[in-house]
This record gives structure tokens, sequence and C-alpha cells, in this order.
């Protein structure tokens, strides 16, 4: 079966095209990864998404079929799953690896994986991810292992996915995002019950929700981040979109931080965060967004008063373990 009748499906044109279902869409991604597609018809498919606009059905359907081809996880699970998908453009030093490290200090196993075009050094989540003190993994074996021994990873998509990174990368071709980058944000390749997801776009909130409800997604928090990761601005409303025990669940977080500034500040650079790990860096700012990006990823995670907890893991971290 070729992709010519999802596309024709989707391509009829006002009053008789629709959307694809869950299992179409599935079948439709088996044939993309499979190499049975055209590389043509690909492109017609993920476009035609893109001006209809993706629905939770489809991005279901899309991830079902991806987790197939995935090596399987081995060893304990971890606890929170955190994608980094962003493109950057409007990002500065990714403060968030902090906040992840201080979820991972309270023993909760954090799986971070991702791959980000158009990022500049200051921007680079992967550039930065030594000063962070991140390790990264080679595989999913490795990392597996790597997070048993230290409680937070990160796991390239092209190490994990070789396939699913050549569909990502379609964008260099097609000039625009697909669903491929809202698939990846709910992969959850390891399987954890917790994950936090970051959007630019607002929309995208109910979308990845949704998604993750119908994937069976059991704790979810989605915000508009920074630059579209999930890092919060701390003196700025957060509205919050995802699932608890697997409902669907809206809530809100107040401002934690007075004062103007951008999160994109390019007085920044990567060496900061172990600056700021370590003590040598006094920015009232920063600290307010680690703590707070922390403190969600906490309660997404389950754990009792966040942002209490947050405070006293920044207190006790252990300025020998900065890179």
């Amino acid at each position: 079966m070729s992709l010519t009748r999802y596309i024709h499906a989707m391509g009829r044109g006002p009053g008789r095209a629709r959307s694809l279902s869950r299992d179409e869409a599935a079948d439709a991604m088996r044939q993309i990864l499979a190499g049975e597609a055209a590389p043509e018809a690909v492109g017609a498919l993920l476009m035609l998404m893109r001006y209809r606009g993706e629905t939770a059905e489809e991005i279901a359907g899309f991830v079902s079929a991806l987790r197939d081809t995935l090596p399987a996880w081995e060893g304990p699970r971890p606890a929170l799953d955190w994608p980094s998908y962003a493109a950057g453009r409007t990002r500065g030093v990714p403060w968030f690896l902090l906040s992840a490290r201080l979820v991972a200090q309270a023993g909760v196993p954090v799986l971070l994986h991702g791959w980000n075009s158009h990022q500049n050094p200051i921007a680079s989540v992967r550039g930065a991810l030594d000063v962070a003190g991140i390790p990264a993994a080679e595989d999913m074996a490795d990392a597996a292992r790597r997070l048993g021994d230290g409680g937070i990873t990160y796991l390239p998509l092209e190490a994990f996915s070789p396939r699913a990174f050549e569909l990502l990368r379609l964008r260099d071709v097609l000039g625009l995002r697909s669903a491929i980058n809202t698939v990846l944000r709910v992969l959850n390749p390891a399987g954890a019950p917790a994950s936090v997801q970051g959007v630019f776009h607002p929309p995208y909130r109910d979308l990845q929700a949704d998604a993750g409800a119908l994937l069976g997604q059991a704790r979810l928090t989605v915000i508009k981040g920074g630059g579209g990761e999930f890092e919060r601005h701390p003196s700025k409303d957060v509205t919050l979109f995802g699932l608890r025990d697997g409902v669907v669940w809206q809530g809100a977080a107040g401002p934690i931080w007075d004062g103007t500034r951008r999160l994109a500040d390019d007085a920044h650079v990567p060496q900061d965060l172990a600056r700021l790990w370590d003590g040598t860096l006094d920015d009232p700012f920063a600290e307010a967004v680690v703590l707070g990006t922390a403190a969600l990823a906490l309660e997404t995670a389950g754990l009792p008063e966040p942002d209490t907890l947050a405070r006293e893991l920044w207190r006790s971290r252990s300025p020998a373990q900065a890179a």
C-alpha cells in the first residue's frame, strides 16, 4: 500500500478533504520508516498535514509506528522524559539543563533527548552539556547505563532513531517544520511515566496533551517555554497544559521574580551554567529560571511541595559536581 490514498484523503479540497485516523497515520509512518514511500510522497503528506493542521490522532499514530522501530530500553526506566527539539533562534543560554540536574538530584531519573537546528553557540544544548554536568549517551543501551549510574543523561536523536533524524531534517528541504517536530516531543522513547514538553506556538499545547492522552501518558506538563523549550520565564504568568493520571488537565503558575528581562540574554555564555551552579555567578534572574522550571518538572513527576523542594535542592547542590 502506498501513501497515495492518504494524500488523496487529505488533499481532495474544501468540503471533501479529511484528516487521517490513528490507524491510517500509523500505517503511513510505517511505510515511511521502512523506506517504502517515494520521497515526493513523504513531502506531500507532511506538507498537507502542516497545511491542514495535524490532529492528536495523527500524531499518536505516527508515534506508535515510530516506537515500534526503536531499540528496546534495557534497565530501569527514567521517571521523567525531557525532550529538547527547539530551533533556538530566540534562545539564550539553556538554563533548563540545570533544572533537569536538580530534578535528578531529587532522585527522579531524567532522560533528556533531542536535536536542535539553527542554534548559535550560546544557545546550543549539546554544546552546554559538559558545563552543565550532564553526560551524553552513545545509544539507548548507553543511556540506560548512564541513567542508572548518575540519574540523568542526554540521548541524541540520531543515536536512537537515525530515520526519525532524517525525517526531522526534511525541514531543510521543505522550508517548514512538519508534524515530525511534534511527534518527537511526544515520543517518550524510554516510556517514562511523566514528561515535560515545551512549545513555541501556543496551539500545540492542547495538541500534545491530547496526543499524550491517546498514547496512555500518565503525567504530562506542556508550556509555551523559552524558544520552544521546557523553560519558564520567572516573571510571567505561565499557563500549564497536560495530563494528570491520564486525564486532560490545565493549571497556572504565577510570577516568582520581580523585574523585566529576556530569556535570550546575550550577556551570558554557556560557561555561566557551571558558574551559576558552583556559586561564582550571582544572577537572581537565572537562578529563578532554574528553580521555577525545576519546580514545574518536580510537580509533573508527582513530588509534593515542588517549589520548596526546588529551593532545598538548590541549597544542597554539590558545587563539586559542576563540570
